[in-house]
């Protein structure tokens, strides 16, 4: 007995050196970001390798424990819920039409072609209805009832066309799982998302309805995201082998359905894929820079959170994360 457990320590020891300059080599990367003038705005990230978090850092008093309005990376987690529910036979699945389960709220004269759209091309921001993001945010927000609001717009695509980025999709899915779960989102989130342990919501805007807002001002801390997409990295299961979201959801949530017209990533369910540092990426995305990328060949899971005041995309903040992400990858690979 005690010859095998000087042979597992054995073992062990090189796994533990590694980790161990790994998490040095990136600690002195994070250390070294405050002072870079592109990264102002950034307020935390975590670094996770193999499951455990080999380096933290939090900027201009800000720690990865605080809650953050993690915006439209949001986005993601409404997508783990369809899935579960999907698993769950709640739903019936991605090709499941969405107008039977909306018809009370579906306009007086509707188009033909709402009876086309389904979940996935909500998943997918593919439902051809006009943006309900963008110039557009304000007045949807505005109205006595967003899910009528936005089923009433105009199509500017057919469903299963081009990628029409809209916050007004996800909230769609949100009425979508309120109705079919019998409760509100928040309450089926903190019922199915629970066994992760350290995932955990806070604050979440509600439309007039009571409705959560699917895709938008969600409160969450860095290392509660670093938790869900923990959950992800490992195809859906817990630390302790709970299969939490389907494993098929996971592949097909990170399966490329589309191409956004801005960045030219492709877009599956709630997830936008790229290749970053020389590694495939799939990463989730905020207003203003809050980030969760998983880097499946690398065991690799980071999360940046950043101050939501100002855009990420048009002022090259974003692709600043990007580059951050690969300076990370790049640090990994040297250790």
């Amino acid at each position: 007995m005690i010859k095998r457990l000087a042979l597992c320590l054995l073992l062990l020891a090189p796994i533990a050196a590694l980790a161990q300059q790994q998490g040095s080599s990136v600690s002195n990367l994070l250390d070294s970001l405050g002072s870079r003038d592109e990264l102002k705005p950034l307020k935390t990230v975590i670094v996770a390798r193999n499951g455990r978090a080999v380096a933290e850092h939090g900027y201009r008093g800000h720690t990865p424990s605080e809650p953050s309005n993690i915006k439209s990376a949001s986005k993601s987690i409404i997508s783990a819920l369809v899935g579960i529910a999907i698993g769950k036979g709640l739903l019936e699945g991605p090709d499941q039409k969405i107008a039977p389960i909306l018809k009370a709220d579906l306009p007086a004269s509707p188009d033909a072609r709402l009876n086309d759209i389904t979940i996935g091309n909500l998943l997918s921001m593919q439902a051809g209805l006009d943006r309900m993001s963008g110039p557009n945010y304000g007045r949807w927000v505005s109205s006595r009832n967003w899910v009528r609001f936005a089923l009433s717009q105009p199509f500017v695509d057919q469903p299963g066309g081009e990628m029409l980025y809209s916050t007004a999709s996800t909230h769609l899915l949100s009425a979508i799982l309120t109705k079919v779960g019998g409760k509100s989102t928040l309450a089926l989130a903190r019922e199915w998302l629970g066994p992760i342990e350290g995932f955990s919501i806070g604050a979440w805007e509600r439309d007039p309805q009571g409705i959560y807002l699917g895709g938008n001002q969600m409160a969450m801390s860095a290392r509660s995201l670093l938790a869900f997409g923990e959950l992800y990295r490992n195809g859906g299961r817990t630390d302790e082998g709970k299969q939490v979201v389907p494993a098929d959801w996971v592949a097909q949530s990170w399966q490329r359905r589309t191409n956004s017209r801005f960045s030219g990533d492709e877009y599956g369910y709630g997830w936008f894929t790229r290749q970053i540092g020389g590694e495939q990426v799939h990463f989730a995305w905020g207003y203003g820079g809050q980030m969760l990328y998983i880097v499946p060949s690398l065991n690799l899971t980071v999360v940046m959170t950043s101050e939501e005041s100002g855009p990420s995309a048009r002022n090259g903040y974003r692709d600043s994360l990007h580059g951050l992400l690969a300076d990370i990858i790049g640090a990994v690979r040297a250790a």
